[in-house]
């Protein structure tokens, strides 16, 4: 643990940690095909403790990270629903790829808005009032990010033994 630190700050900051490590993996594995389940349930798992961790944060107004939060649990839903629910099956597999890279994203995004809000050098280089280069990165990883949901939802085409979703309307023939 880093001193000086909150237990709840470490613990949010670690699973979000987690959450990217895991999501660059289930990223790589969305180009190849490969559904990566352990990751898969890694990243997921992780980053929604990381959105909802957010909000036993210490913080005395709404911010803009709960925003970010809300939206993430949003996206996070979409992932699961498509891959655990519809097993990929039709537009659940690019909705899942889409909100794989979606939701990898927003971690991305509040960490490069931690970094700097937190490293002195990128403090140094966006002063409050100067924002241009928080906002160039930002931009920058919001392009990267949509050329590889884009590159996602195309090339993910895993073999999946049973393709039928489930649902509680399913019946069953003679």
């Amino acid at each position: 643990m880093i001193p000086g630190l909150p237990i709840a700050v470490f613990i949010h900051t670690l699973l979000s940690l987690v959450g990217l490590v895991a999501g660059v993996v289930v990223l790589t594995g969305l180009f190849g095909s490969r559904r990566r389940d352990g990751w898969t349930a890694i990243f997921l798992l992780t980053l929604f403790a990381t959105s909802a961790s957010g909000f036993i944060l210490p913080a005395s107004r709404f911010l803009p990270s709960h925003g970010i939060g809300i939206l993430s649990l949003a996206v996070l839903l979409v992932a699961v629903v498509a891959r655990y629910r519809f097993r990929l099956a039709g537009a659940a597999r690019w909705l899942y790829a889409v909100a794989a890279v979606l939701t990898l994203y927003l971690d991305v995004f509040v960490a490069v808005a931690q970094a700097f809000a937190k490293i002195p050098a990128l403090k140094r280089l966006a002063p409050p009032g100067s924002q241009a280069p928080f906002a160039i990165a930002e931009l920058a990883v919001m392009a990267l990010f949509v050329v590889l949901a884009v590159l996602a939802a195309r090339k993910f085409r895993p073999t999946i033994p049973d393709l039928k979703p489930t649902t509680a309307f399913s019946s069953t023939s003679p």
